[in-house]
């Protein structure tokens, strides 16, 4: 198995409610050059778990492996992609695809990665520009090409295209599905949408919450490109929405419950 997430569990201390449990006992198996996505309501921990899988949050309980790799740090075998594209004002498109891999590799053979994940997102004739002079969805695609550079086994994604306007997000789309069976990359990507799932991924996991845990495991067999009037795409995305109103209506009616307690 490539990626192994093995009895994960992660808990929080708060200083007013005590030790609070956001996901346990999570197992989760992906195989390589796969796109997997998760999906789940609000607190169910998706973000932390791929956290934890880039080595950024620590875990209470349980192992992940990559490969053979117990996963205890950040590495350049995991790639993260954020929300927000996390880029730096003062450096130029092209440096900040070659920040990570200062150190690594020799000056030309770093512009020569850049220029190689650059063309990739199709953003050669901005290499000089600056942040600020991008659009939220070409920042975004150098986050991508930055990610993509330090040729990590595994690309991590967490609702990447969650903050772009729509038009956007489905030229993304078809970009990151070029770039997926160019590269061949496993994929663990976090969203909130189901039709976002189900047109990018092999896979849809869905997680439930209170207390966070995988509640299902859908394979999309169905060929790509994916259109959303397709049936099974309709069908797939009903039976998705309907185990996520289960768990969404849970969270309110806590929220509601907590509210009510604390009024006075």
């Amino acid at each position: 198995m490539f990626l192994q997430i093995k009895e994960v569990t992660k808990r929080f201390e708060d200083q007013q409610e005590g030790s609070f449990e956001v996901f346990s006992g999570v197992d989760l198996k992906i195989e390589k050059n796969q796109f997997v996505s998760i999906l789940g309501p609000s607190g169910c921990g998706k973000s932390t778990l791929l956290s934890m899988v880039a080595g950024l949050e620590s875990i209470t309980e349980g192992t992940i492996f990559l490969g053979d790799e117990k996963v205890t740090q950040p590495d350049t075998d995991r790639g993260m992609v954020f929300q927000q594209p996390a880029l730096f004002p003062w450096l130029s498109v092209t440096d900040n695809v070659i920040f990570p891999l200062k150190g690594k590799l020799a000056k030309d053979e770093r512009k020569k990665v850049a220029a190689k994940h650059l063309k990739m997102v199709h953003l050669t004739r901005f290499k000089d520009s600056y942040p600020h002079e991008l659009s939220g969805g070409m920042q975004q695609r150098v986050a991508i090409a930055r990610a993509l550079a330090m040729d990590p086994k595994v690309l991590l994604m967490d609702e990447p295209f969650g903050a772009l306007d729509e038009q956007t997000r489905h030229i993304l789309h078809d970009e990151l599905m070029k770039i997926f069976e160019e590269t061949k990359k496993t994929i663990l990507f976090v969203t909130h949408s189901i039709q976002e799932a189900i047109k990018l991924s092999d896979r849809v996991i869905v997680m439930g919450t209170r207390p966070g845990r995988i509640i299902a495991d859908f394979s999309v067999d169905i060929e790509r490109p994916r259109q959303r009037d397709d049936l099974r795409v309709i069908e797939m995305e009903k039976e998705i929405m309907s185990l996520l109103k289960v768990e969404i209506n849970k969270v309110l009616k806590e929220e509601l419950d907590h509210e009510a307690k604390h009024t006075y």
